[in-house]
């Protein structure tokens, strides 16, 4: 984590920073926004900007905005004025903490800032189309839809467009329609009042309240039970929900992602997906593809899940073997991100030596990734390959060149027509090699070996 100070509160904060670093975050100190921006624009970055309520907060962040740098804020003061503080958070702080800080709350910012942290990881052009399509509807109201596999990181790119909106600042509320039961999810969206079912002992706010002026996140919304979702549809088209349990209806102001990995359309045809709501909720579709369409990905994301996990673990950084690059390259990943980033994860705790070795790339059972799923023959194929590949290792290419060559006219015995057609080259090539060999002692198959022919003279030579 990288931790800015910003203002003459180097003093003050002595507490923050220790407890920042003893954690593995970089402190840097800037003592006005211009040297603030200036060190933000020299690529050190910020995970949070810790700044002196005396300063211009909503200047600061307009320069921020303007700039497209994303860092939460947290102003400071010396004194415990409330006044302070809520002028502090209305002109974007997230947070308000008197000075001297206590350690305990210094420990909770940062480990909240840590947690809600999710980079955005790509490199492989699939991806990056999906990206440019969510940064270029980010800034509207429509609806989105994000659809894909599990574990492809449909939450995370829900969030990117969420903090790339003008909701950035308001609330970014997630439920997840699939791990709540049926009779609870309506109240758990729209809130109940007091003695609305049994054990309803008090009014209690829904998810679409809580997010109000932000977005709302309908994790999983092919799990929703059909006549929910006609409540729902209401709910986006009128802008009120009703509480259960209510008489009056209730305004939001909100923007609806959802996310399915399954196949909405299909499930329209079956009868479980309402089309109107569908049609509502898919203004804009961002389709992740699956990790195994995407394979400039995997090594930039496992790459990215060892640094994140041997920082964690606080073992050291190392890189990832050719070896074990190849292994990571070929892999399906059935769980997608979710599944590498696991492996990853124990990568980094197997790991020995100065690489991460094909050896650390494991399954949770412990066995070799690449010959875990594979059927015995598959596995043995796979080894001999393995053998070849090292075999040719500190060889010349011209070395390995002669010996192609003359396995391949071996092969089709002596018949160099043949042998020229398998190795892609013409027949005229192919005796020069022959003839650059036999003058270099090397014995040669000898022609005329069945098909073989001698060769007509080309007409006027």
């Amino acid at each position: 984590m990288r931790l800015l100070i910003v203002g003459t509160l180097k003093g003050q904060l002595t507490t923050a920073t220790k407890i920042a670093m003893d954690n593995g975050a970089t402190v840097t100190h800037a003592e006005d926004h211009e040297q603030a921006m200036r060190v933000l624009r020299g690529g050190k970055g910020a995970d949070l900007l810790l700044v002196d309520v005396a300063l211009d907060i909503r200047d600061l962040v307009m320069r921020l905005e303007a700039e497209h740098i994303h860092a939460p804020i947290v102003a400071c003061g010396i004194t415990n004025d409330a006044r302070a503080a809520v002028a502090a958070i209305h002109a974007g702080a997230k947070e308000y903490i008197p000075l001297p800080p206590e350690p305990e709350l210094i420990a909770a910012v940062l480990a909240a800032v840590a947690n809600d942290s999710r980079e955005l990881v790509y490199r492989d052009e699939a991806m990056a189309k999906v990206i440019k399509l969510a940064q270029q509807i980010a800034g509207s109201d429509a609806s989105v839809m994000v659809t894909g596999e599990s574990g492809t990181g449909k939450e995370v790119l829900a969030r990117y467009v969420h903090t790339r909106s003008a909701r950035a600042k308001r609330p970014f509320i997630s439920i997840n329609c699939a791990a709540i039961p049926e009779h609870l999810l309506e109240s758990e969206l729209f809130g109940h009042e007091k003695g609305a079912f049994t054990g309803a002992v008090a009014r209690r706010i829904g998810k679409f309240e809580e997010a109000t002026g932000g977005t709302l996140l309908l994790d999983e919304i092919s799990e929703m039970d059909v006549r929910l979702q006609s409540k729902l549809l209401r709910a986006i088209q009128e802008r009120v929900i009703d509480r259960v349990g209510g008489t009056k209806p209730v305004p939001v102001d909100i923007r609806i992602i959802a996310t399915s990995n399954r196949n909405l359309a299909e499930a329209v045809r079956e009868g479980t997906f309402r089309e109107d709501l569908l049609f509502r909720l898919n203004v804009v579709n961002l389709k992740i593809p699956p990790l195994r369409e995407r394979p400039a990905d995997i090594l930039e994301l496992a790459q990215h899940f060892v640094k994140k996990y041997a920082e964690a673990n606080g073992v050291p950084m190392r890189p990832i073997s050719a070896d074990a690059r190849r292994v990571l390259s070929s892999n399906r990943w059935q769980g997608n991100v979710r599944e590498l980033e696991n492996t990853m994860h124990r990568a980094v705790l197997m790991a020995q030596g100065d690489e991460i070795g094909p050896d650390a790339i494991i399954t949770p059972d412990g066995d070799r990734l690449d010959l875990a799923k594979t059927a015995p023959a598959v596995a043995h194929a796979t080894m001999a390959a393995e053998q070849v590949t090292r075999a040719l290792v500190g060889r010349t290419v011209a070395d390995v060149e002669r010996d192609l060559i003359l396995e391949t006219l071996k092969h089709c015995l002596g018949n160099r027509t043949h042998a020229a057609n398998i190795l892609g080259i013409s027949i005229r090539t192919l005796r020069n090699k022959l003839n650059e060999y036999s003058d270099g002692g090397i014995p040669i198959t000898p022609a005329g070996a069945p098909g073989e022919y001698p060769r007509m003279p080309m007409i006027g030579a």
